[in-house]
């Protein structure tokens, strides 16, 4: 899988090279420093997939995705950032990127999220979850955990209790309390709608139904 990483910082963008070409079927095929830059080299090197820094000195990660989307490219985005504020993370939604994830995280953090996001699902680092969730507690979306939140966009994307379960290392019973517990907060009767108001908040696109 093609790659390209587009941070300012030098010492970034070498650990997540390193970090990428460990693996045997990823490389890193370009690196850039800013906005413009990464457009550029997005556009060019036609990559799978883009690690962008959300903070950069000639503007916003979210210019990178935007670009490039009005540009027609097929690249996947990956958000890598130190900030995660609830109106950062809203932009990211909005722009349905495939995941957002924090610099502090750990190598194998990094590479269980480029792995999902290049598999047509979504991954979000569960810190940056629980910001979003405490920064918008108008709207019911933002009542639920960070567990909650991740059974939702796999229920929003049509799959069932023993593909969440595999999904994400848990139980089936433990799936069926997390949907009861998200099902209350988000006063919604049944697990049909509950998907139907989870996707229409951007859950659940570019995921793939895994069967049981």
């Amino acid at each position: 899988m093609k790659i390209v990483i587009v941070d300012d910082h030098p010492l970034v963008r070498k650990g997540l090279k390193e970090t990428i070409e460990i693996e045997p079927d990823m490389e890193v095929v370009g690196s850039a420093a800013s906005v413009a830059e990464g457009v550029e080299l997005i556009l060019s090197a036609k990559p799978d997939l883009a690690i962008v820094d959300l903070k950069m000195p000639d503007g916003n990660g979210i210019e990178v995705v935007r670009s490039c989307k009005r540009e027609g490219s097929s690249c996947l985005f990956l958000i890598l950032t130190a900030y995660g504020s609830p109106q950062e993370i809203t932009k990211a939604l909005s722009e349905n990127v495939g995941g957002y994830i924090l610099k502090e995280a750990l190598p194998e953090e990094i590479i269980d999220a480029v792995r999902r996001v290049l598999r047509g699902r979504r991954y979000f680092d569960p810190e940056v979850m629980e910001v979003a969730i405490n920064g918008r507690k108008d709207n019911p979306l933002y009542r639920l955990t960070a567990r909650e939140m991740e059974v939702l966009n796999a229920v929003a994307a049509g799959m069932n209790n023993s593909a969440i379960a595999k999904e994400l290392h848990i139980s089936e019973k433990t799936v069926k309390k997390h949907i009861s517990n998200l099902l209350d907060k988000l006063e919604v009767q049944d697990r049909i709608q509950a998907a139907l108001f989870g996707f229409a908040q951007g859950l659940g696109r570019d995921l793939e139904e895994i069967s049981s």
